[in-house]
């Protein structure tokens, strides 16, 4: 697959996301990132709320990749990619630092 059709097969993505995924993570403070669009494989990122969130499989799966696929038949499958979030370990550190108190 060349750059230029990976670039709009992501551009594609962005705009499910846009016109039918976003409010509803928005909804619930949560948001969600494209990190990676490679052989029809998506990979995202869950943020906000969304992040870690004991729901966040069941959310990838019947909206986010559910909503992508419908409208991309290219695409294969939806991958959910959990972090830990940069804010959690700057907390975790503050605490193991005994900078907090809980």
């Amino acid at each position: 697959m060349k750059m230029k059709e990976i670039k709009e097969i992501k551009e594609q993505v962005q705009e499910v996301i846009e016109e039918r995924v976003r409010e509803k993570l928005l909804a619930h403070e949560g948001d969600i990132e494209v990190l990676s669009v490679e052989e029809g494989i998506v990979r995202v990122r869950l943020m906000g709320k969304c992040a870690g969130c004991p729901s966040a499989w069941i959310t990838t799966e019947e909206l986010i990749k559910k909503e992508i696929m419908d409208a991309l038949p290219e695409i294969k499958d939806v991958v959910l990619v959990q972090e830990t979030s940069q804010e959690l370990l700057d907390f975790a550190r503050k605490i193991l630092n005994k900078e907090l108190c809980l």
